[in-house]
């Protein structure tokens, strides 16, 4: 749609305003189609796309109230869709001509100076100068000019990003013009030369200048003249020299106008996710947790993120339209992998006829298989393609072989011992050797690990859900991402002085579950990491957070002048009797309820892992209710204390009137200072 001011004609008689508004309508219109269709082609971020519209909707419906460009961050982990949108978006809004996309990291335009700033980029695009146009900012995290001491760093490329992103009116690039100015000198020297030299009358000694025709466009651009390049080519030094002089004196006069640009600026910033993605080959991690950890990032996140890598001036020219892609849940990957698996099974079907269906069992491998929910999409892609293409051929290709009927439509499922996919045609069958490397890593074929690993986990498991009262997010032995297994607990937002002890009596409740059920001398070193954390929060808890006998905060410090604790040494026998006690409790715990810890045991030996809402289950059979985890998604769910309950109780003792003395006929004596 063209967003070019509406045209002067009025037919019909019609009123301007009327006219307007039949455009304002339209425009409108089309921004809600755009919106639908990016929605049905990208899964999972309807929310963004929400954003995104309501951010450019002035833009596009009214560009004439535009003055400068509209700026919109988007931010987050790779493979999650950021750029697909941007150009997606631009093709539905009929700007894929006016559309320029710059890779900020600054090594895929080559070396020229010419694409070594924004304005030269945008100068070699279709965007005009006053007139609406998309540019998209990628792979933004990686134009740093900070480094990771706060110190300064040399950027050569695309300096000029920042006044854009201030008013959209960018100076030209001086340096394009040097090759010009270096000719213009060698012309004069020479010319000079002549006149010193009346002897040198042949010309051996004189430089002819000549403008090529890369210099007479350069000049054309930036100085904006409308002469021909062939005419611009002959123009003498004099007039070249004029003209370099009025641009000297009015440069304010050459600055193109940019101001109605859509910006898109698009990166990963690690550190915003440091938090929830610390391991990108995590494999096992639930993907709904994941979301629900990455859906609580916000704009503070952002700038906290963006002031490792940018000065302050700088980030406030980005503006405060941040929009956060979380990563994708659970229902979107798999509704991403049903479309997949459709795409696949209808090119089949367009290019030989035969129709094929990929059954549940498959796609439910092809999630277990296929999902780092850290990595976005791409490793997503890259399974089904591994996984299905090749099979896929194969299958119909030995359908058309058995000259059976195309009509029908063929169901692809797994076979017993998930090595291979399975075709059934009435009475014949054919089989399809596949590699699903993830499921084979997640398997723990030792029986002794395996249960040595049920019970550790188990342990942990049950003491979180008899102290906090719900289940943990995630209790797991089958894994490919590390050795061993584990349990997630939904994260707190206020922590008080008994969240602290259970949570230490939770994190020693794997190593006292190994000595019950196998013995003191069969303990293994796998709860190194659980006596580390352990400890860890033992010390925060004497040393730092005042819970102890000790009000003062305890540090180790080299600075003399910093005037804190360091006697650390008397905090250690503390620390050591409060590890010792809530081993003890968690002892008393595990074989008060060993039944319970048996039950667990059994689920995690036999499935791998437990849900919330089987975990649930099993304890309600043991007599144990409890509540399914916290959601981590409104912030009421993650304090655990009924802290504004407890607020108004206290108001209500406040503001109950004092009671009256009881009246004595002794009369107190009086005070000093009456």
């Amino acid at each position: 749609m063209d967003l070019s001011t509406p045209t002067q004609a009025l037919p019909n008689g019609q009123h301007p305003a009327h006219i307007n508004g039949e455009l304002l309508a339209r425009r409108q219109q089309a921004l809600a189609q755009a919106a639908e269709q990016l929605k049905a082609e990208l899964f999972g971020i309807d929310d963004v796309i929400d954003r995104v519209i309501d951010a450019i909707r002035a833009w596009y419906v009214l560009p004439q109230l535009i003055t400068r460009p509209v700026i919109v961050c988007l931010w987050g982990l790779t493979g999650t869709g950021k750029t697909q949108l941007t150009r997606r978006l631009a093709q539905l809004l009929g700007f894929y001509d006016r559309f320029v996309e710059v890779q900020m990291d600054g090594f895929s335009h080559g070396a020229s100076y010419r694409n070594s700033s924004i304005s030269g980029m945008l100068g070699d695009s279709a965007i005009h100068e006053s007139a609406p146009g998309i540019l998209v900012l990628d792979e933004f995290q990686r134009f740093r000019t900070v480094d990771r001491k706060g110190e300064d760093v040399k950027v050569d490329r695309y300096q000029d990003v920042w006044t854009l992103l201030s008013d959209g009116r960018l100076p030209p690039a001086l340096s394009a013009l040097t090759t010009v100015e270096r000719k213009l000198a060698d012309a004069h020297y020479e010319a000079e030369r002549a006149e010193d030299d009346p002897s040198d009358r042949s010309g051996k000694n004189s430089y002819r200048f000549q403008l090529d025709a890369w210099d007479a466009q350069e000049i054309k651009r930036m100085l904006k003249l409308q002469e021909p390049l062939a005419e611009i080519m002959q123009w003498p030094p004099a007039q070249v020299q004029a003209l370099f002089t009025r641009f000297q004196q009015s440069l304010t006069s050459w600055e193109t106008d940019y101001s109605k640009l859509l910006v898109f600026v698009c990166g990963n910033l690690d550190e915003m996710y440091r938090e929830t993605a610390q391991r990108v080959e995590d494999c096992d991690t639930d993907a709904d947790i994941f979301h629900r950890l990455t859906r609580n990032l916000s704009i503070i996140d952002v700038k906290k993120a963006l002031a490792k890598r940018f000065k302050p001036e700088q980030i406030a020219r980005l503006g405060n339209e941040h929009v956060i892609y979380p990563s994708f849940s659970k229902a979107t990957y798999e509704r991403l992998i049903r479309s997949l698996c459709m795409r696949y099974c209808d090119d089949i079907a367009a290019q030989c006829g035969v129709r094929l269906d990929i059954a549940q069992d498959v796609r439910d491998e092809l999630y277990a298989n296929a999902v780092f929910p850290a990595q976005g999409t791409r490793p997503l892609f890259s399974s089904v393609h591994a996984i299905l293409s090749a099979n896929l051929v194969k299958a119909a290709l030995w359908i058309l072989e058995q000259a059976l009927p195309l009509s029908p439509r063929y169901s692809i499922t797994l076979a017993a011992g998930k090595r291979h996919l399975m075709l059934q045609a009435g009475s014949q069958q054919a089989v399809f050797a596949v590699t699903l490397e993830l499921n084979r890593l997640k398997q723990r074929a030792n029986a002794d690990f395996r249960a040595l690993l049920a019970v550790h986990e188990a342990g942990h498991a049950l003491v979180y859900v008899l102290l906090f009262g719900h289940a943990p997010q995630e209790v797991k032995i089958n894994i490919a991402s590390f050795e061993g297994g584990y349990n997630s607990f939904a994260g707190l937002k206020a922590t008080t002085r008994q969240n602290a002890l259970d949570m230490m009596c939770v994190g020693l409740a794997g190593r006292r579950a190994e000595e019950l059920v196998f013995g003191e001398m069969a303990c293994t070193t796998g709860a190194e990491q659980d006596y580390k954390q352990v400890t860890a929060e033992a010390a925060r808890y004497v040393r730092h957070h005042g819970f102890g006998a000790r009000l003062a905060r305890t540090d180790v410090t080299v600075e003399p002048d910093n005037h804190i604790n360091t006697d650390v040494a008397l905090s250690n026998v503390a620390i050591e009797e409060l590890l010792q006690t809530q081993h003890q409790r968690a002892d008393a715990l595990l074989r008060e309820h060993q039944g319970a810890l048996n039950h667990l045991v059994s689920a995690l030996m036999e499935h791998g892992m437990i849900t919330p809402h089987e975990m649930r289950a099993l304890m309600a059979r043991c007599g144990i209710c409890i509540g399914l985890p916290p959601t981590c998604g409104p912030e009421e769910n993650l304090v655990l204390e009924p802290f504004a309950d407890r607020l108004t109780a206290f108001q209500q003792r406040a503001a109950r009137p004092a009671a009256r003395p009881v009246a004595s006929n002794v009369m107190p004596e009086r005070s000093a200072c009456l």
